[in-house]
């Protein structure tokens, strides 16, 4: 997955090219960037930033093994990690960094750092700086990413370097980097961006590729008390459809985290259609369709003929993610499951990772799907749950049954998921393509 980014970004390095050299295709390409070296899906408990205890061996089978492929494609940069291998720093790990990555695995692009990564290297953050300087440097990062303290950083790289703590040939190093990147994406000949490529910027093409990804990456988990019951593809032509969950219309909450903020956030952050504005657009003229967030009342009295209830997370980014239970936010489990009691329901998990199910929920619920963070395209969710297109989607990691499960292996053999790795149940959709003869 992260070597097909890179190549998407670069371009694909032509026939013979020096595995290891960074490589640009032209204009409409850019610099990729492979991160975070290296280890750090693997920390203790999975915390943030945290230290990532393994042998040497394992380190190199396990967490290294993806970007031996971006080396050999050309990737022009590689981030370091906050975190740490046995304890160790990677921003100060001169065997990983130098060692490794740049002298036994050939990497001849420039090492840079995270952001505000050097001020993490002491305790508390940011002190001791001229050392979480020198630290940095020696071990092998060639550019550093210093957001705020710029003018502090190059004060004490002058006085590092001119006092010899700093030899020389480490800065000729890290500027021969940086000067090879440069030139293989050709900035010195064309230093600005191309503003005539501005226009493809969420152009009519781009967002009906958001919308297929939306619709192929949902996955279903339950359709119908069995596969004899289905209860997808939903009716478009119901009297009265009642949706429900702050989810349903909100499409910072489609997003997540990283969109127009750091941190993600609530609310029309940026142009797109939410899934209510998605449902509306596709159901038959004479279809009612009511909008509820909380559900104020009893809902049988009604007469809907089925629930929409879409709910997950509330966007994060690193430890604003960590979590010891996992559950649904906004007691969306609980508003799940009130509805589903009274109407026939679909419920839409909206998340970046599975999230803990109460076994009643699902035993309520006469559908559940994992549609992940569809971004923008709230469209292609309902182009599946309305069998426009069916669902083709598959589990990429194991659903747990609880969190006290975690961390789940598959050749385990007390293995026992909820759902397992690469599960997913198929519908047809109508304006699916035919299969074609190989």
């Amino acid at each position: 997955m992260m070597t097909s980014m890179v190549t998407g970004f670069q371009g694909q390095p032509p026939q013979g090219h020096l595995s290891g050299y960074p490589f640009v295709a032209g204009r409409e390409n850019v610099v990729a960037c492979a991160k975070h070296f290296v280890g750090d899906g693997g920390t203790r408990n999975g915390v943030n930033e945290g230290d990532t205890v393994s042998s040497y061996d394992e380190l190199e089978r396990t967490h290294m093994a993806p970007y031996l492929d971006c080396i050999a494609q050309g990737v022009c940069t590689i981030m370091a990690s906050y975190s740490s291998w046995n304890g160790t720093k990677l921003h100060s790990s001169r065997f990983l960094l130098t060692e490794i990555l740049k002298e036994k695995l050939g990497f001849k692009g420039f090492i840079i750092s995270d952001s505000e990564a050097l001020d993490r290297l002491s305790s508390p953050h940011g002190s001791n700086y001229q050392q979480s300087v020198l630290s940095a440097i020696t071990a092998g990062i060639d550019m550093v990413m210093v957001p705020l303290r710029y003018q502090l950083f190059l004060a004490d790289l002058l006085h590092l370097v001119e006092s010899g703590k700093i030899p020389i040939t480490r800065i000729d190093d890290a500027v021969v980097r940086i000067l090879r990147v440069k030139f293989a994406a050709g900035l010195f000949e064309h230093p600005l961006s191309d503003s005539s490529l501005l226009g493809r910027v969420r152009c009519e093409q781009h967002k009906q590729l958001a919308r297929e990804a939306v619709r192929k990456s949902l996955v279903l988990l339950k359709n119908g008390p069995d596969s004899t019951k289905p209860f997808l593809p939903l009716d478009r032509n119901a009297k009265r459809i009642l949706v429900v969950g702050k989810h349903a219309d909100d499409l910072g909450y489609q997003c997540g985290g990283w969109t127009a903020t750091w941190e993600g956030k609530s609310g029309r952050i940026t142009t797109g259609t939410t899934i209510l504005e998605a449902i509306r657009e596709v159901v038959g003229a004479k279809t009612e369709v009511i909008y509820e967030e909380n559900p104020s009342e009893s809902i049988n009295r009604r007469d809907y003929s089925f629930a929409i209830v879409v709910v997950g997370e509330a966007p994060y980014v690193e430890s604003g993610g960590d979590s010891l239970d996992l559950k649904i936010h906004f007691n969306g489990a609980e508003l799940a499951s009130s509805v589903a009691d009274q109407v026939p329901t679909l419920v839409i998990l909206i998340s970046g990772r599975p999230l803990a199910i109460d076994p009643q929920l699902l035993n309520k619920a006469h559908a559940l799907v994992a549609a992940w963070l569809p971004g923008s395209e709230g469209t292609g969710v309902v182009d599946v749950i309305f069998g426009d297109h069916g669902f083709q989607g598959r589990l990429p990691m194991t659903w747990f049954k609880d969190v006290a499960q975690l961390p789940m292996q598959a050749e385990s053999n007390s293995y026992d998921p909820l759902f397992p790795v690469g599960y997913g149940l198929t519908t047809s959709g109508s304006n699916d393509a035919p299969a074609r003869a190989l």
